[in-house]
This record gives structure tokens, C-alpha cells and sequence, in this order.
């Protein structure tokens, strides 16, 4: 459930974030690269943290 709502709000924000920036640099608005891109990103954040933050034995 976890990994579902990570890919719905990186889409969300995903393509906030690419429309805004696709118009500061005047680029064509493709919504379906931008969220798809920002949902794949998400979920390997999202997965290499717990990888990163554990301890050391």
C-alpha cells in the first residue's frame, strides 16, 4: 500500500513541478514523461533510504 500512495502524490507533484518549470523555461508540457519519470524516481528514494539508514554491525 506503501509504494501506491508514494507513485500517486510523485505523480501529483511530479507534474506540479514539471508544469511550472516547463513554463520558467518556455519547453513543450508532456504530462504523462513527466509523471511516470517522477513516480520512478520516488520509488527508488523512497526504497533506498531503509537501505542507507541502517546500522552497521
Amino acid at each position: 500500500m506503501k509504494q501506491i500512495i508514494v507513485i500517486f502524490w510523485a505523480f501529483i507533484f511530479g507534474e506540479v513541478i514539471g508544469y511550472i518549470g516547463g513554463a520558467l523555461d518556455a519547453l513543450p508540457y508532456k504530462p504523462l514523461e513527466i509523471g511516470v519519470i517522477a513516480a520512478i524516481v520516488a520509488l527508488i528514494t523512497s526504497n533506498m533510504i531503509p537501505l542507507l539508514s541502517k546500522p552497521k554491525k
